[in-house]
C-alpha cells in the first residue's frame, strides 16, 4: 500500500484513471462526454470509460474499472453512486475521484469538491489524496449517512425522473405526499454506555457534514472518527416540517454539542416496530441496526488545501 503523497504523486505523474459515470443520475446522462472531454483534456489516460445507463450495472461497471488498475478511479453520479465506488475502494491502493452529478451531493460537499464539472475535475488534476472515514451499517459501508424512518420510505417512493426533472425538490415533493398517513416511531439509542430514547418520524446518523444539501452543522466531517445522530422533530408531522426547515437554514450555525445531536463512535438502534433504512439513499433492510465507523477506510482526491488528520 503506498502512502497518500506517493499515491498522489502517482496519479499526477501518470494520469491513469477510469471513468465510470451513472447515466442515470440527474445530471450523468448529459455531462458523461463533457466530463470525458475534460479529464483528457487534462491529461488523464482513461485506461476505461464506463457510462451506466442500466439498473443493476453500476457495480459490474465499477468493479471492471477497478480491474484495470488504474491510480485513479472517478466516479460520476449521485451519493448512492459515490457510496458504491466507497465501498467497492475501501483499504484499496486506489484513489477516488469524485464527479458531484446527483441531487444532493452530499459526499462531495463534506469533502470539499466543487459541484460544477469543471472545478471537480481541477480538483482531480490538482488535488491531492486525503483519508476519510466510512461508516459501516451493520457490514454495509456508507459514505455519508443512514436514514431511518420517513426518509427511507421517500427513497421508496420518489419516481426517477421526478429526481431529474426537479432534483433535491423531489424528495420534500415525495415526503409531503407520504407525511399525511405516516406514524411516528420510538426509538431507542444505545451509546457510549447511556440510552436515549426519541418519538419521531425520522432519524438521521450522518458520517459526513450534509445532509440534503444542506450543512448539518459547522464542525462536523468525515474524517473526524464521530458519527453524529439526531432526530428530526417529534411526534407530530408539524414538528418534523419545523425541524427539517430550521436544519436547513441554521446547520451551518450549530455545533455537536448542540441539541439534539448525539457525537458517538459506534451505536445501536432499535424502533418499536421494524422500519425502513436507508444507506446513502439506498434501502438497506429494516431496524434494529447497529452503525459504526471504519476510520481512514477511503482515499479521496480532494483540493490541494483540505485539511487531512
Amino acid at each position: 500500500m503506498r502512502t497518500k503523497h506517493e499515491l498522489s504523486a502517482a496519479i499526477r505523474r501518470h494520469r491513469r484513471a477510469a471513468l465510470v459515470i451513472n447515466a442515470r443520475s440527474r445530471r450523468g446522462r448529459r455531462l458523461y462526454e463533457q466530463a470525458r472531454s475534460r479529464l483528457l483534456a487534462a491529461g488523464f489516460d482513461l485506461l476505461g470509460t464506463y457510462p451506466v445507463d442500466r439498473p443493476g450495472e453500476l457495480e459490474r461497471s465499477l468493479a471492471a474499472a477497478v480491474d484495470l488498475g488504474p491510480d485513479l478511479l472517478v466516479a460520476g453520479g449521485g451519493d448512492g453512486t459515490l457510496s458504491a465506488a466507497a465501498r467497492l475502494l475501501a483499504h484499496a491502493d486506489m484513489a477516488l475521484g469524485l464527479l458531484p452529478l446527483g441531487t444532493t451531493n452530499n459526499f462531495a460537499r463534506t469533502v470539499g469538491v466543487p459541484i460544477d464539472l469543471d472545478g471537480a475535475v481541477d480538483v482531480l488534476t490538482d488535488g491531492k489524496v486525503i483519508d476519510v472515514d466510512l461508516g459501516l451499517a451493520g457490514d454495509m459501508p456508507f459514505a455519508n449517512h443512514v436514514g431511518i424512518g420517513l426518509s427511507a420510505d421517500i427513497m421508496r417512493h420518489t419516481p426517477h425522473r421526478l429526481k431529474r426533472a426537479t432534483g433535491r425538490l423531489a424528495y420534500p415533493a415525495t415526503a409531503l405526499a407520504l407525511l399525511s398517513r405516516h406514524r411516528p416511531m420510538r426509538a431507542t439509542v444505545r451509546a457510549a454506555g447511556q440510552e436515549y430514547e426519541f418519538v419521531t418520524h425520522q432519524l438521521f446518523v450522518a458520517n459526513g457534514g450534509f445532509q440534503a444539501g444542506r450543512p448539518i452543522t459547522a464542525d462536523a466531517d468525515a474524517d473526524d472518527r464521530l458519527l453524529v445522530a439526531y432526530p428530526v422533530g417529534g411526534p407530530t408531522r408539524r414538528g418534523l416540517l419545523r425541524e427539517t426547515a430550521r436544519n436547513a437554514v441554521t446547520g451551518h450555525r450549530r455545533t455537536l454539542g448542540d441539541d439534539p445531536f448525539l457525537a458517538v463512535g459506534e451505536l445501536w438502534v432499535e424502533t418499536d416496530r421494524p422500519a425502513r433504512v436507508e444507506v446513502d439513499g439506498e434501502l438497506c433492510g429494516r431496524t434494529p441496526i447497529r452503525i459504526g465507523l471504519d476510520a481512514n477506510a477511503l482515499r479521496v482526491m480532494a483540493a490541494a488545501d483540505s485539511p487531512d488528520r
